[in-house]
């Protein structure tokens, strides 16, 4: 549990500018904007991964990831139906939000990766909920939140929320980012949005349009893609190895 403190210092970003930002900043997007508009732009987040780590050189711009990249991008658009009676609803505040989740997504996909390289995943899943939780803690204080005076089935509810919709995908997220490039981690990711549509669909009798099928189908072809080794890079350096 005793970290050096240049890591504490590491943890504590991704706690603030990474979890807690991009939670946040989502969050905020939707309410000025539509749950279509800040999805798609927060979903930009793939791209500046790629970026990032072709400008510091860390991988290469191939085809496969290229592709990957703009196949997750453009399923998402498709699965959350921006070509349909929705579509985008533009807002300066909620469009701006929505660009900064993303790069807070992109932010602790790559920091978090080196991170984890090094440390036990739980020691650093400890560190970074907690540095966003008092982050929180000091932004808006207890008496605040006590001074709401939310019922017992609304506290209930907030608990099994954080359980669920916070504090395990989380936990699953960074084991995968133990053992997958940042890239390949994020676009990943990209089948969140697709599970919604689909639980919506099962759970909730909603209608699975046909464009929507197509969007997942592109979703899926760009995670087994990126997941596809490329014979002409082998000798292309892993950036970090995941520790045992």
């Amino acid at each position: 549990m005793r970290l050096p403190a240049a890591d504490l210092g590491r943890m504590f970003l991704l706690g603030v500018l990474g979890v807690a930002a991009s939670n946040y900043l989502y969050y905020l997007a939707i309410q000025r904007t539509n749950v279509a508009t800040a999805i798609i732009l927060q979903y930009t987040a793939p791209v500046w991964v790629l970026l990032y780590t072709v400008a510091r050189g860390l991988q290469k711009p191939t085809l496969q990831r290229v592709a990957a990249v703009g196949l997750a991008v453009t399923g998402i658009a498709l699965v959350i139906g921006i070509f349909g009676s929705g579509g985008f609803r533009l807002d300066a505040v909620g469009v701006m939000a929505a660009l900064a989740a993303a790069f807070s997504f992109a932010f602790y996909n790559i920091g978090g990766h080196k991170v984890l390289a090094r440390y036990d995943r739980w020691t650093v899943l400890l560190y970074v909920i907690f540095s966003a939780s008092l982050f929180w803690i000091i932004v808006n204080p207890p008496w605040k939140i006590v001074a709401a005076h939310y019922s017992g089935g609304q506290w209930l509810f907030l608990l099994v929320f954080s359980l669920l919709s916070v504090l395990a995908p989380f936990s699953f997220y960074f084991a995968g980012l133990q053992h997958l490039e940042p890239t390949r981690a994020i676009v990943v990711s990209c089948l969140e949005p697709v599970f919604s549509i689909v639980i919506a669909a099962l759970a909730l009798g909603e209608v699975l349009r046909p464009l929507q099928t197509v969007g997942i189908l592109l979703v899926l072809v760009a995670i087994v893609v990126v997941q596809m080794p490329d014979p002409r890079l082998h000798e292309e350096i892993t950036i970090v190895e995941p520790i045992e």
